[in-house]
């Protein structure tokens, strides 16, 4: 197990087991959220549990509602430790909860997906979508702790394992080329899921993120380029209903496309980015307008005024951030 720690006192606990995840809880109210999935696997040791229904529609404040009702139903007081048990969406809307419950309990994550323990669960940023947004409601709060158990990414299905390997190839792209190295020579053994290999991929992911998020917990700054992929890459999701981790790696091909323009990548690392893609069963393409997704770009979070901060790349491990008008960006 390797542990890293992030900013005011949060823990990630990379290789740790389920099993032992009471060590980490000195609360006696224990209340887990999870979804459907993860109780068809495991038996879990607790006693109040909220399943809810996997997937991105579950993130509304109906969900939300539900389980206020949940808490008030099991005596939930500030005492209380709130557990998310599962993948990126329960993570959010524990956090979410977690966060405005009471004004504030403390929660944690034992973290079920590759996309979660690599990214949705690190660094305290937590939402539900309204409307036609994603995550658009939400709060930046610091779990106690994330545990990513390796051995749980054997049961996820090859396209949500995948869904999870577009994100650790960001790290690579953005911040990491050695990285990029080391999945291009282990692919064979990240398609197998070698668990040394993963506890590598996820580690590195776990650090590099945790590094950013304790220089800039509230992405004033440097934490925006964590968003590389993400401004197409959400719209995208939103249209087109498709997994994060596939919308992401196409919005990482516009943002590349985006460079190119700009003059800033090559040819050379474009192909080079596009063939590990496709190598995982990642889109790389998708039917789409600019129309359509420059209305949910023109409502995102990093917008200010006419202007929105872009994350291009320069080369591979080398990030430029790039304020361009909305009307630049329709034009290019």
């Amino acid at each position: 197990m390797k542990t890293i720690n992030i900013i005011k006192n949060s823990k990630i606990y990379v290789g740790e087991s389920l099993e032992n995840v009471h060590n980490y809880i000195k609360n006696k109210n224990i209340v887990v959220i999870t979804d459907e999935n993860i109780k068809k696997y495991y038996e879990l040791p607790f006693e109040k549990i909220i399943t809810l229904k996997p997937g991105e529609k579950t993130k509304k404040l109906k969900t939300i509602e539900e389980i206020a009702k949940k808490l008030i139903e099991y005596e939930v007081d500030r005492s209380s430790f709130l557990l998310g048990i599962g993948g990126g969406v329960v993570s959010d809307i524990t956090g979410f909860v977690g966060s405005i419950y009471m004004r504030g309990l403390k929660y944690g994550f034992v973290s079920t997906t590759l996309l979660s323990q690599v990214d949705a669960s690190i660094g305290g940023k937590n939402g539900v979508n309204f409307y036609k947004y994603k995550n658009i409601l939400g709060t930046i709060n610091q779990p106690e702790f994330v545990l990513s158990d390796l051995k749980m990414l054997k049961t996820l299905s090859d396209k949500e394992y995948r869904n999870g390997l577009s994100e650790v190839i960001k790290y690579g792209l953005i911040l990491d080329k050695e990285l990029l190295n080391f999945i291009e020579k282990n692919i064979e053994k990240l398609l197998m899921r070698d668990e040394k290999t993963l506890e590598y991929i996820v580690h590195t992911c776990s650090f590099l993120k945790s590094k950013i998020v304790n220089e800039d917990e509230k992405e004033n700054g440097i934490r925006k380029i964590l968003n590389f992929g993400h401004t197409f890459g959400h719209a995208i999701e939103r249209i087109k209903n498709i997994k994060h981790g596939e919308a992401i790696s196409v919005g990482m091909m516009r943002a590349l496309q985006l460079s190119k323009k700009l003059n800033f990548i090559s040819d050379n690392d474009i192909k080079r980015i596009e063939k590990l893609l496709k190598i995982f069963k990642l889109p790389t393409e998708i039917n789409i307008s600019t129309k359509e997704l420059m209305i949910l770009i023109k409502k995102d979070k990093k917008r200010s005024n006419d202007y929105i901060d872009f994350i291009l790349l320069k080369k591979i491990g080398e990030y430029k951030i790039q304020k361009l008008k909305f009307k630049e960006l329709e034009e290019l």
